[in-house]
């Protein structure tokens, strides 16, 4: 057999296989940035409050879940929330190992991780809103519901997209980890690949080149979301 129609599409090719665990990849990366933005967005707003408990909690989770490795941390979530699966139905009085879907526990674990960095990316964005416009916001007597609608998200969203596009990116090659779980995404895929075949080395650049064209088409993504974005500044304002 050919290399071509090893990773051909033809009936004993992986192509469509490997595209599928690709898309699954995207798929995982997506949701872990989504659920990585609702902690994140909680988590800057108690760095920036003037509670000092608040703070610190922050402060605490930013740092632990940048500090500890993602392959622990993905452990945690997988094993760990099944066995508090499992606790729950034997409660219910359900009998034997009730495991956590591997896309969901995958898709949270890197999405607690991509919080942590997301938390900075956004401080960071609101640091960088001018204080005169909040300032002359209160002084007219907009409410803070339509301050932040008309001030605070904009410009936060136009200052965060290129931190954005790299927790992504980082979110992405995090990814990679989930195939501990026995997720079927491009990891997984290129290693059973290479496993049925004994080309290890051909599957794992196979699989090492989608890594790359996904970042590419996402650099590029990034940069055409992040030129919109300030396509309304005065040149050389806003840019990274």
């Amino acid at each position: 057999m050919t290399i071509l129609q090893t990773i051909g599409f033809g009936p004993t090719g992986w192509g469509g296989l490997l595209l599928i665990a690709a898309l699954m990849t995207l798929c995982v990366t997506a949701t872990a940035l989504l659920i990585g933005m609702v902690f994140g967005t909680l988590i800057a707003w108690a760095k920036l409050s003037g509670s000092r408990l608040a703070r610190s909690l922050g402060s605490a989770y930013t740092t632990i879940f940048r500090g500890v490795p993602e392959l622990l941390i993905i452990y945690l979530v997988y094993f760990g929330g099944s066995s508090l699966v499992t606790a729950i139905g034997a409660a219910m009085g359900f009998e034997g190992f009730l495991g956590l879907p591997s896309f969901a526990a995958g898709a949270l674990a890197v999405g607690i991780i991509s919080g942590a960095y997301q938390a900075e990316v956004y401080r960071g964005a609101f640091l960088a809103i001018p204080k005169g416009e909040l300032e002359a916001a209160q002084a007219i007597g907009m409410p803070r519901l339509l301050r932040f609608r008309r001030i605070v998200a904009p410009q936060v969203f136009r200052f965060a997209i290129p931190g954005i596009g790299n927790v992504w990116q980082l979110s992405l090659k995090d990814s990679a980890l989930v195939s501990v779980t026995g997720l079927a995404d491009l990891m997984r895929t290129s290693q059973i690949a290479a496993g049925s075949t004994r080309q290890h080395f051909l599957f794992f650049i196979v699989g090492g080149c989608l890594y790359l064209l996904l970042t590419s088409l996402s650099d590029r993504v990034f940069n055409h979301a992040e030129h919109r974005a300030n396509r309304s500044m005065p040149s050389g304002i806003g840019q990274a």
